[in-house]
């Protein structure tokens, strides 16, 4: 979920290895990185065109910039103000993704654990897909337990692309 309140919340775009991705941000931080497929969520879609573009907005311009950095191999570590709105539990699963080293793995079931239950991975699972600030907060980098790759909003084709891309950049 993303923070429809905030009435300083602008929209850019940004080209990148992945595709375009849109970025919404407000005075405040860093709001969602929203994949083109999200877009068929007509609610979504329909917050999203009430948005301004804002090219020069310094939170997007900052965006743009580290998430530059880290497509180039640059950057390992994001360091913005991330305004991700959900349940406690999911807020708790997002915390736990941003522990996950640049360029590493982990299962659902290893994440469960972390939050302190290994049972709760389908639960976990389902936290990491509602996370709005995709690629910052890194949900590509948790697989299924067999070491395949499972579930991503930007498609299991791009979670590859991002793994990789990190561990040729370790």
């Amino acid at each position: 979920m993303i923070n429809t309140f905030d009435k300083t919340a602008v929209l850019s775009k940004i080209d990148s290895p992945v595709g375009t991705l849109l970025i919404v941000a407000s005075d405040s931080g860093v709001i969602s990185v929203v994949w083109e497929k999200e877009l068929k969520n007509k609610s979504f879609k329909n917050y999203l065109d009430k948005l301004k573009t804002n090219d020069k907005h310094p939170v997007i311009v900052e965006v743009k910039k580290q998430l530059k950095e880290y497509f180039f191999g640059k950057r390992k570590n994001f360091e913005l103000n991330v305004l991700a709105e959900g349940t406690e539990f999911q807020k708790k699963a997002w915390k736990q993704l941003l522990k996950i080293p640049y360029g590493k793995t982990i299962s659902y079931s290893e994440q469960a654990k972390m939050l302190g239950d290994a049972k709760k991975a389908r639960a976990v699972g389902m936290a990491n897909s509602k996370n709005p600030v995709s690629i910052i907060v890194p949900c590509h980098r948790v697989i299924g337990k067999n070491g395949k790759l499972t579930g991503f909003g930007g498609g299991i084709n791009n979670k590859k692309i991002l793994i990789e891309l990190e561990k040729n950049n370790i």
